[in-house]
């Protein structure tokens, strides 16, 4: 597995200026670590991209189905965490309350909050402790809910605040939504796996 390319510019861009360079190369991916430098993201293989729709339609459905007050995003949203880096999860989710809070044009950018629920997926161009590293830095910054999904490994990390990540091997595990879901489970053996 590769490390993500990045480039050390450290705090040469304001955040609306990081915005625009986005949007002007707007068929690249890109992050930025809390240092202003700049991460290159590779785009993710077809299969992985298929299983996080899954898990992104999955959650929605039942989202909708039950009036959960919230807004969920797929991987191509920017959110700018209260440490500085703007970072993108593969799917995540903000309640409403903080969203409602946001101005009409922090929610056109990289929108200010760290996201209440997010899940990363390992794809193949990605290295793992790269990912922990993300999954430990949103947690830091305010997630009260991550799942780590290593499809290449075949293990599931579970993080919440103030408590140990919970590590599941093998991908026949059922995952909790408990701390913001009360009874959303959602069961990786009707995901497709490869």
């Amino acid at each position: 597995m590769n490390m993500p390319v990045t480039i050390k510019v450290g705090d040469i861009m304001s955040e609306e200026e990081f915005f625009r360079f986005c949007r002007m190369n707007d068929m690249l991916d890109f992050e930025r670590d809390s240092n202003g430098n700049i991460i290159f993201m590779s785009p993710t293989g077809s299969f992985t991209g298929s299983f996080n729709s899954d898990i992104l339609v999955e959650l929605g459905a039942w989202l909708h189905s039950r009036k959960i007050a919230g807004k969920l995003f797929d991987s191509s949203t920017g959110f700018t965490l209260p440490n500085g880096a703007v970072r993108s999860p593969d799917i995540s989710w903000v309640t409403r309350e903080k969203w409602d809070k946001l101005s009409k044009d922090d929610k056109e950018r990289f929108a200010p909050i760290c996201p209440d629920f997010i899940v990363e997926i390992r794809s193949k161009s990605d290295d793992l402790k790269y990912l922990k590293d993300k999954m430990d830095e949103y947690m830091a910054n305010g997630c009260q809910l991550g799942w780590l999904i290593d499809r290449f490994d075949e293990k599931v990390y579970i993080y919440q605040p103030d408590r140990n990540i919970e590590e599941h091997n093998g991908l026949d595990v059922r995952l909790s939504g408990e701390a913001l879901f009360p009874g959303f489970v959602l069961d990786l053996n009707t995901i497709e796996k490869s």
